[in-house]
């Protein structure tokens, strides 16, 4: 089975394959790690907060209502699929990164 794109449009939504660092010391886009869009942020991975803390970094880096993000797999794991509905803006550095798939 092929591995899925770090980056990827499905209809107007874009998936987000993502190894996250948690307790970085700050938020932000790393690059590509193993097929992986590798994201710090500086949430520590206890109780939830790291997954809330992604979810609203995801919604100020792509102007997008925390409710149009959904954490579609890799709840309690530092590898995650995450679903923005209709990104309102795609920074220029992961605009790079799918041009260079």
């Amino acid at each position: 089975m092929a591995t899925p794109p770090a980056i990827e449009w499905i209809n107007k939504d874009l998936i987000l394959n993502i190894r996250l660092q948690p307790r970085a010391s700050r938020d932000e886009v790393v690059g590509l790690h193993n097929q992986r869009l590798k994201i710090r942020i500086t949430a520590p991975p206890v109780d939830g907060q790291a997954n809330a803390h992604l979810i609203l970094y995801l919604s100020r880096l792509f102007k997008t209502p925390r409710s149009d993000i959904c954490l579609l797999s890799g709840q309690t794991g530092r590898n995650k699929r995450v679903r923005i509905q209709l990104p309102r803006f795609v920074p220029a550095d992961i605009k790079r990164l799918m041009e260079h798939k």
